[in-house]
């Protein structure tokens, strides 16, 4: 396991909430409330980064970015890297 991890806001907390279920008001109202608790962690750019490294990402609130957040973060990175070119 990576190191960051131990030093994460969210070991304190139910796993559950950082993996909503469906796409209603709850499940935005969980991603939120999950995203709370990663604002204030201190290791939240190594989560992020892992998430974003990984070769099958991850589903649930990683880094304070859901899997779609993450999903179109990735997209813009890879244009922004294309236009550099």
């Amino acid at each position: 396991m990576d190191g960051w991890r131990t030093a994460a806001a969210c070991q304190e907390v139910d796993p559950d909430l950082f993996f909503t279920v469906g796409i209603g008001p709850a499940a935005l109202a969980q991603a939120e409330d999950a995203k709370e608790i990663c604002r204030i962690c201190p290791v939240r750019e190594e989560c992020l980064r892992w998430a974003m490294e990984e070769p099958h990402p991850p589903s649930g609130v990683w880094g304070g970015l859901t899997e779609t957040e993450r999903t179109s973060l990735r997209r813009r990175s890879r244009r922004a890297a294309e236009r550099r070119r």
